[in-house]
């Protein structure tokens, strides 16, 4: 890619010298690092399940050239077609959702995972990325096309998102759909009597969800008072950085893998402390942090609101999502399964994850004039 010149005209040519290159780069090294935390934190798990020892490792390495073909192939398209394809994808993952309920494998009394072609998908983690850009659209109408009810549109989106994640129950994919749509409507211009509404609301529905919802109720109280309920797992997860220390205990080398369930998975944060140790953790943290940071300083000038709005909801659920998975796993916030970004096992996710970090390269090209942007 390097021997390619400025004044290269090919699409490949103009793609290089126009995308976040650093950012790619990020991508591509947190992509190699769960290969490696795959390779460590999997086998154990899969033992217990009676797989062969390498059976996650096998399905996540057929996944990460798919991966990286899609962030590569979806940042070459125009942030009009990245309008396009957002449509068609939460048109689509709406429809999964909705079938999830009915045909949907019900797991641990929730109906999140819809078997296809012997493979489980979790349609609730495209509607993230597919949501947060079609919503950011709505919104860039609603502010430049006078008596346009883009905003409207997008409410009732969202409710009809949330109505569905509801019933699966999945309370976590609702946080964090619904953290992305505030973000983007106080960006585009919420009036603050709203702002402190739905403030309120948010408020008023998860004291309501904690009372309706056992599981959720659970999870509280024993984050709040570890003597009320099982807190074998985070137990687990704390010991494991315990363990690690500054250095850790070496690639392989983990015990607490062999006691989580889910080490490939909710708590692969946890097996990274043990094994690499805290300097490696933060790390990690910190790529994240690069990661986000870097995408809010290459669009705080962007004149273009949908560009705008859809990055930065891109961003946020980008890092909203790491944030939760890693302050679970220090009990910083009551236990929430949800994997780490392109670090976790998970193919709903590690796809999801690849469409979403693709759009956002696209959306943060530099493009003279803006072309392909109305």
């Amino acid at each position: 890619m390097r021997t390619l010149a400025r004044t290269d005209t090919s699409v490949i040519g103009k793609w290089w010298w126009t995308v976040d290159r650093w950012s790619l780069g990020v991508l591509i090294l947190l992509l190699l690092f769960g290969v490696l935390m795959i390779f460590t934190a999997s086998p154990a798990v899969a033992t217990k399940i009676n797989l062969g020892s390498y059976h996650f490792v096998q399905r996540h390495l057929t996944l990460v050239p798919a991966g990286i073909a899609v962030i590569i192939l979806v940042s070459l398209i125009s942030p009009k077609n990245v309008r396009r394809l957002a449509l068609l994808g939460l048109v689509i993952s709406l429809i999964l959702l909705s079938i999830t309920l009915m045909l949907g494998a019900e797991i641990k009394g929730a109906r999140r995972w819809l078997s296809v072609a012997g493979f489980s998908l979790q349609a609730s983690e495209f509607v993230k990325p597919f949501f947060a850009v079609v919503t950011a659209w709505m919104f860039s109408e609603w502010r430049s096309r006078q008596g346009f009810p883009g905003h409207w549109i997008s409410i009732s989106i969202y409710l009809l998102i949330i109505c569905l994640l509801l019933a699966q129950p999945d309370l976590g994919q609702t946080v964090v759909i619904s953290a992305v749509w505030f973000c983007q409507f106080f960006l585009a211009g919420l009036p603050l009597v709203l702002v402190v509404s739905f403030i309120g609301l948010g408020i008023a529905g998860l004291v309501g969800t904690y009372f309706s919802l056992e599981h959720v109720r659970s999870r509280i109280d024993r984050f709040l008072d570890p003597s009320t309920g099982d807190t074998y797992q985070i137990d687990r997860s704390l010991e494991a950085f315990a363990n690690g220390g500054f250095v850790g205990t070496g690639p392989g080398e983990g015990e607490i893998k062999v006691l989580l369930p889910d080490a490939h998975t909710d708590f692969v944060f946890a097996v990274t402390g043990e094994e690499f140790g805290v300097l490696v953790a933060l790390t990690v943290l910190g790529l994240f942090g690069y990661l986000v940071l870097r995408g809010y300083l290459r669009i705080i000038s962007e004149s273009n609101l949908f560009v705008f709005l859809a990055a930065a909801g891109l961003l946020t659920q980008f890092g909203l999502q790491a944030l939760i998975h890693m302050a679970s796993s220090l009990q910083l916030i009551p236990a929430k399964g949800m994997t780490l970004p392109f670090i976790s096992y998970g193919g709903s996710s590690f796809l999801a994850l690849s469409i979403g970090m693709g759009m956002l390269l696209s959306l943060t090209r530099r493009r003279p004039g803006r072309e392909g942007v109305v």
